[in-house]
């Protein structure tokens, strides 16, 4: 991302303050980022997906930007909100997908990006999420970094940056959360 880090945290500051020209501000500094992790986590998504980078990107921006009294810490905060957000603009899409098909039952959602543990197999974002949640339970950082890989498109060293850990404890949060959801998942 362009600029210094202690710009983002003040516009960030201003912006939940309700300040709109640092909203405007903010959203030219991180469009990039964001639509490259949108990207990243587009390409995950099956063949079928009827989203659209763009749409992923402007709707976690609205969830994000939206309305006055919000605190951003910094950076960091900023960017694993958003990763959330573009998980719950995903999950709703999922969630309406699944409606339209009157009573469930939607096509599996890949899940080959998430790690190559799901590389062979495929499975549903609403039953991803769901074990995500129970695993947030066990290990919320860890369930932070698999946000951040799977829903936002961060390397490890990436989600690493972000969370404030080393990319070590990174890469192990990693390797847990994909063998506990591996297991759960089955």
């Amino acid at each position: 991302m362009a600029g210094d880090p202690g710009d983002i945290t003040l516009l960030l500051r201003r912006m939940g303050a309700g300040d709109q020209a640092a909203r405007e501000t903010v959203f030219v500094m991180v469009q990039t980022e964001l639509r490259e992790q949108a990207e990243r986590l587009m390409r995950r998504q099956g063949p079928d997906h009827t989203l659209q980078t763009t749409a992923l990107v402007n709707e976690a921006y609205l969830r994000l930007a939206g309305g006055a009294g919000r605190e951003w810490e910094d950076r960091r905060h900023f960017f694993g909100v958003a990763g959330k957000a573009m998980r719950s603009v995903l999950l709703d899409h999922a969630r309406r997908r699944r409606a339209a098909k009157r009573g469930g039952g939607a096509g599996a959602l890949p899940l080959d990006g998430l790690a190559a543990a799901f590389e062979d197999r495929g499975g549903d974002l609403l039953d991803l999420d769901e074990a995500l949640r129970e695993f947030a339970a066990i290990d919320a950082r860890a369930a932070e970094v698999v946000e951040l890989r799977f829903f936002a498109g961060l390397t490890c060293r990436e989600a690493a940056k972000v969370l404030g850990i080393s990319d070590a404890t990174a890469e192990r949060d990693w390797e847990a959360a994909k063998a506990w959801l591996t297991a759960k998942l089955r």
